[in-house]
């Protein structure tokens, strides 16, 4: 499973970008496996989407797909 990360969640696990080895699970399960790997990510607030869709907490990724992890972004 490819992830990627954007604006402060790439600088708190170092890295833009991350391929891990998971399993089909839904979004939810997901986000409890990231937070036990990496606990000072911060996912509060993030928008979630699978292969450049926005989804729900329910929806299943597969162990192909491409998850990016959006924090919410202000501009000026």
């Amino acid at each position: 499973m490819k992830i990627l990360c954007f604006a402060h969640l790439s600088e708190q696990i170092g890295s833009p970008s991350l391929e891990l080895e998971l399993g089909p699970m839904t979004v939810a399960s997901f986000v409890e496996e990231f937070k036990s790997r990496y606990p000072n990510a911060r996912l509060d607030q993030v928008m979630i989407a699978v292969n450049e869709q926005f989804v729900e907490e329910d929806h299943l990724i597969g162990s192909n797909d491409t998850v990016a992890l959006l924090p919410p972004v202000s501009g000026g």
